[in-house]
């Protein structure tokens, strides 16, 4: 990767647990289980329940739009994955030329809080607000990827996503464990907290900034524009242009990226909850 402290700065519990496994850990997970508590426990939190919780969605559908929203990044990595994933949650029962309506309905809408033009779908609201918590973990996610240079290796696109889908993106505890606890009452209240107000290597005034382009000095602020409108289009040069040390930038970029996944969270948010809940039948799909 293009931080070399996602691939040798882990605590000692991560390193034990890599060689546990006694397999090259994907770039995802070295990435998630690098100082944890910055920013990966609470995404996690958000992650387990939308992707395989109980849901409108089913687990097939719930990462094929995990998968479009890859393609909408441009990121092979998750593009590769999320087809895979497609085929493994839906037992290759789901066509993605040929999803329900009310997918179709709800990826338009996603799509929407992208370009300020979504409309709200005739959908229940608790179906809008799963999709929109699916959305906002993999807009954090294909950011990231794109921007730190995750690849698929060896047999990591079937073992790593089989494992993904056998323990429903869940970790053991003790890897995520210490550092800030701050209770939001609320996941993405948490998310927020861990990104953006908690103490860490660079300050909270840095980290907001690059979360929503305000403010942000160069060459930091060609960067942070980079992750979090057109984060395919990142170089390594463009990371060696930075200033700073690695943990320094890995802050910036997650704060980039959360930044940017939260104004879309939000923009659904406000767009649901503008008007009447519109006339529409259907229950909750199994998990």
């Amino acid at each position: 990767m293009r931080l070399s402290i996602l691939d040798h700065g882990h605590r000692l519990r991560a390193r034990l647990f890599f060689a546990a496994t006694g397999r090259d850990a994907p770039d995802i997970v070295r990435t998630l289980l690098y100082r944890p508590d910055f920013f990966a426990r609470p995404l996690l939190e958000i992650t387990a329940p939308a992707m395989r919780g109980p849901s409108f969605w089913s687990a097939a559908e719930r990462e094929y739009l995990a998968m479009t929203t890859a393609r909408r990044y441009r990121c092979p990595f998750c593009i590769d994955s999320h087809t895979e994933l497609v085929r493994i949650a839906g037992n290759g029962e789901l066509d993605p030329a040929a999803v329900r309506p009310e997918l179709v309905a709800v990826r338009a809408f996603l799509d929407g809080t992208h370009t300020g033009e979504a409309e709200r779908p005739a959908l229940p609201e608790h179906a809008v607000r799963e999709a929109l918590h699916v959305d906002l973990v993999w807009n954090v996610v294909n950011r990231l990827a794109n921007a730190f240079g995750f690849t698929l290796r060896g047999d990591q696109l079937h073992r790593g996503t089989r494992a993904l889908h056998r323990f429903g993106y869940r970790f053991p505890g003790f890897l995520l464990a210490g550092g800030d606890h701050t209770d939001q009452g609320d996941p993405v209240a948490n998310l927020r907290h861990a990104v953006f107000e908690a103490p860490a290597v660079t300050p909270p005034s840095l980290r907001l900034a690059a979360g929503t382009g305000a403010a942000v000095p160069e060459p930091w602020r060609a960067y942070t524009t980079l992750v979090r409108e057109a984060s395919d289009r990142i170089t390594g040069a463009d990371i060696a242009r930075l200033p700073g040390s690695e943990d320094e930038i890995f802050e910036v970029t997650v704060a980039a990226a959360v930044g940017a996944a939260l104004a879309a969270f939000d923009t659904g948010l406000r767009v649901l909850h503008s008007g009447p809940a519109p006339s529409a039948g259907g229950g909750r799909m199994g998990a």
